[in-house]
């Protein structure tokens, strides 16, 4: 194999491996993961009643809404009231509500409706005594959904709002 051409497979290589890691792995962003959240190695242990991880996978960290709508369904307020009793108990979190749509609407309607979404979520939480000082909200509307297809379940799925944790 000639110097050109390992050359060509290296930058190939490279250009793939950027593709994979956006913030380009340089520890640099401040412990947030390479999609803007946080680092999974900043989750810690999901059996550490403590931990992010714990909250994420124990309390549930999503609620989701029905179609066109931002009211809170019972079990979007059980999962709220759960996940309040745990940001209460631990005061050192901050949170941030993302709010979600699913693909069908104007990118304009999608982004307001995921600001509803937020707002309602922080709210609620508000309400349960969890410091609003603690709380900001973010609206992506439909650009980060979790499924993509044109059908009633991943529409289902996008419809959401995900309480994000941090310290």
């Amino acid at each position: 194999m000639n110097t050109l051409t390992k050359a060509i497979l290296v930058v190939a290589a490279l250009a793939l491996a950027a593709c994979n890691n956006p913030r380009g792995g340089d520890g640099m962003d401040g412990g947030m993961g390479a999609g803007g959240g946080i680092a999974s190695t900043a989750l810690g242990d999901p059996n550490d009643p403590t931990s992010i991880a714990y909250f994420n996978e124990t309390i549930g960290d999503t609620v989701t809404f029905t179609v066109d709508s931002s009211d809170l369904s019972p079990l979007a307020q059980n999962v709220l009231r759960t996940q309040a009793s745990w940001l209460n108990r631990f005061p050192e979190y901050q949170i941030l509500v993302e709010g979600h749509a699913d693909e069908r609407g104007t990118r304009e309607y999608n982004v307001a409706l995921g600001a509803r979404r937020a707002a309602r979520v922080q709210q609620f939480l508000i309400a349960e005594g969890v410091s609003a000082v603690r709380i900001r909200t973010v609206s992506y509307g439909k650009e980060r959904p979790i499924e993509v297809c044109a059908e009633q379940r991943c529409w289902d799925a996008n419809r959401r709002a995900v309480t994000v944790v941090s310290r």
